[in-house]
């Protein structure tokens, strides 16, 4: 196996790789031979039929299908390791048309975690919260908007996203639309024509929060990874002990990898309102 390398400018990840057909050959050989041992064929026990028998009676499909599955996985781990890369989402695979006695070529598109520079985010985030901290005798303390804190926050700083970032993160939220139109018991072209709107435009939509969703997300975990803001066992038992039910409680004790991400944003945005 052979792999090439392209970060793009958007800073989506390209990996080319090449499987040799000799490798192809080898995990078809391994892929029929677990399929002869499970083969169930009447008039013989199972796995006991010839293994001519039953390749001649196997999908060459699915052997392809399998065949890949098996080769895949492996060849992209392969790859990264030998570019030194950290994808931090599953890639995005595209396979050349596949050849008998020709090498498998396939493109696997993934991203790192794109590179954040903060800027003077401390300087513009007080220039908002400084008016909560100006005190007028007889007059209520201003409060500071959240949103006005992200603004500022966001316009310091400066952040690339890979497009195939937004891609996923827009078909999880046009996918989370297409669910909430079904429970107004519309169709997706009922939806549209009520709102006048198209589907390019709801793509474009969606595109549009998703790179502003995976911008804030990063941005607070670069600010929180500057500030070393953490979250200890302490705070993750202390939320779980404030569960309403027992089984909230499964649910955030099952999750808390996600509790900890979600609690150490909340650090974070507690730390920029106090600047």
């Amino acid at each position: 196996m052979t792999s090439t390398i392209t970060k793009k400018e958007d800073k989506t990840i390209a990996l080319k790789i090449n499987v040799t057909w000799e490798e192809v050959k080898k995990a078809r050989e391994e892929v029929i031979a677990e399929m002869v041992k499970n083969a169930d064929l009447p008039g013989f026990r199972k796995g006991k039929a010839p293994k001519k028998i039953v390749e001649e009676k196997l999908d060459k499909s699915r052997v392809q299908e399998e065949t890949l599955r098996h080769l895949l996985p492996k060849a992209y781990i392969e790859a990264v390791k030998e570019h030194k890369i950290e994808p931090i989402i599953d890639p995005k695979v595209h396979i050349k048309p596949l050849e008998e006695g020709k090498d498998w070529e396939f493109e696997a598109l993934t991203a790192e975690e794109p590179e954040i520079s903060l800027g003077e985010y401390k300087k513009n985030v007080q220039s908002v919260t400084a008016k909560s901290k100006i005190i007028v005798p007889g007059k209520e303390k201003q409060e500071v908007k959240l949103e006005d804190i992200i603004k500022a926050l966001l316009d310091s700083t400066t952040v690339e996203i890979p497009k195939i970032l937004i891609e996923r993160e827009a078909d999880k939220l046009l996918s989370q639309s297409l669910d909430e139109i079904k429970k107004l018991g519309l169709t997706l072209d009922q939806y549209l024509s009520s709102t006048g709107k198209t589907a390019e435009m709801l793509r474009l939509e969606a595109e549009g929060k998703a790179a502003n969703d995976l911008k804030l997300e990063f941005t607070l975990r670069k600010v929180a990874d500057s500030e070393k803001i953490t979250v200890s066992d302490a705070d993750l038992e202390n939320t779980i002990g404030k569960a309403k039910t027992s089984e909230e409680k499964q649910n955030l004790q099952a999750n808390k990898y996600l509790l900890a991400s979600i609690l150490r944003q909340q650090k974070t945005l507690d730390f920029l309102r106090s600047l």
